[in-house]
């Protein structure tokens, strides 16, 4: 696998992870859409649910100890950049953008270690 399919196969399931946990109401799935955008070299995830209470904040490392919470730090790492909107009639969508040639450094070029 090259390091975009692997960083666009992570972001999938980091946002879909936090749908199914966070964004679920009774009776409601979400939806999963991957795009490829050829003239601009990048994927575009959306994520969406239900559920609009509920908004990602800005990512950030939890504590050492803590066995979550770490989702949306790993997609701040991995996108080029990322957020949410409003979904109608309901809900909102999640979504990313992973750029398909990784920038020269990797990972710590995006500031993140």
């Amino acid at each position: 696998m090259t390091d975009a399919s692997c960083a666009v196969a992570l972001v999938v399931a980091e946002l879909a992870a936090n749908a199914v946990c966070h964004g679920r109401l009774r009776g409601r799935n979400f939806h999963v859409r991957v795009d490829y955008e050829g003239p601009a070299s990048r994927f575009r995830i959306e994520v969406s649910d239900a559920l609009l209470g509920r908004t990602p904040g800005a990512p950030a490392l939890p504590p050492d100890d803590q066995e979550s919470g770490r989702g949306l730090f790993l997609v701040e790492c991995l996108a080029s950049r990322w957020g949410w909107e409003l979904r109608n009639p309901i809900g909102k969508t999640v979504w990313a953008e992973v750029t398909a040639v990784r920038p020269a450094g990797g990972p710590r070029a995006l500031g993140c270690s």
